[in-house]
């Protein structure tokens, strides 16, 4: 097998999707506490377009994009335990996973059920857990609660919509069309408006006045001024994305102008970075899935080696729920 060449696309600098190389190279060998996986799947998030782009950092070049894939493991390292080759894995936050093998760290996978493919793993890791973690654990939302989600039919936001409405609360989603507004509803949205023209006015009319606790904002720029007057007194505001570019020269002034705001900037990585922590995240979303709570949408797939389209269509925004590559 290690004689066999590996397709993997490669950064040598930051730039746009063309800087993505396909190359070949051998199959890599499962070092001390690695497995090595052989990827049926590997998803496509807006966080390997800011690497690529050079907004966040490799920690070194050239580099391999890539955070969350699922696929079969083909041969284990020494000192792993509790894996064995055959097995089915999934995992999300680790980079490298443009590849057709991989290897990873034994303890940044889980096990499959047996109801979860590779696919729909690779599609809902990293948005799923990312779910998660917003709704559970940076604001524990309550029934009866309204929460503005926006990008309402993206990857994550159509899980907000799915989970949020089985926890009881009331999403309201922000879209740009029509027809992404109609995903929304689809995946549980109570409401949803399209645009962010006059959009804390229209929040104040869907809530009677009251405003929301909680806003999931991934967008980034943009949108930061305009989240913070849809939120009620003392509200979370969650930047969690920078679709639109990032945000700065935030005056911390600003939060309590608006009300006594909290400001949160999460990342899935701290919330999982223990093994125990990201073992219990994973089977609750593996519960939610089996229960058909969750209905992950895999809107687009490419090729492996058609990773550079995947990226142009995820920024054109031109994507709806998750993208995928097939090795």
């Amino acid at each position: 097998m290690n004689d066999e060449a590996n397709t993997v696309i490669r950064v040598h600098a930051p730039g746009g999707p063309g800087v993505l190389s396909v190359e070949h190279q051998p199959v890599p060998r499962p070092a001390r506490g690695e497995v090595l996986l052989r990827q049926e799947a590997i998803g496509v998030n807006f966080i390997d377009t800011y690497f690529r782009s050079g907004l966040y950092k490799f920690p070194s070049l050239p580099a391999v994009p890539g955070m969350e894939g699922a696929g079969v493991i083909e041969a284990v390292g020494p000192d792993v335990q509790d894996l064995t080759p055959g097995m089915r894995v999934a995992y999300a936050g680790v980079l490298g996973g443009y590849a057709h093998y991989r290897t990873i760290a034994a303890d940044r996978v889980v096990v499959l059920p047996e109801s979860v493919s590779c696919r729909t793993a690779a599609s809902v890791m990293l948005r799923g857990l990312s779910a998660h973690m917003l709704l559970r654990q940076v604001y524990p939302v309550r029934k009866g609660e309204s929460i503005l989600v926006y990008a309402a039919a993206g990857g994550v936001g159509q899980l907000l919509c799915q989970w949020g409405r089985h926890l009881g609360a009331r999403v309201i989603g922000v879209t740009s069309t029509q027809e992404k507004a109609d995903v929304a509803r689809a995946c549980g949205a109570a409401d949803v408006l399209i645009g962010t023209d006059n959009l804390p006015q229209r929040v104040q009319d869907l809530t009677n006045g009251a405003m929301v606790p909680v806003v999931y904002d991934s967008i980034g720029k943009d949108t930061f001024e305009t989240s913070l007057d849809c939120l009620a007194p003392r509200g979370l505001m969650v930047s969690y994305g920078n679709a639109s570019g990032p945000v700065t020269d935030v005056d911390v002034g600003t939060l309590g102008a608006h009300g006594s705001l909290y400001l949160t900037r999460p990342t899935l990585m701290t919330y999982i970075a223990d093994k125990a922590e990201l073992q219990a995240s994973a089977a609750e979303l593996f519960r939610m899935l089996e229960q058909g709570v969750l209905k992950p949408a895999i809107g687009q797939h490419y090729t492996l080696t058609d990773a550079a389209q995947a990226h142009r269509a995820l920024e054109s925004r031109k994507t709806t729920g998750s993208t995928i590559l097939l090795p």
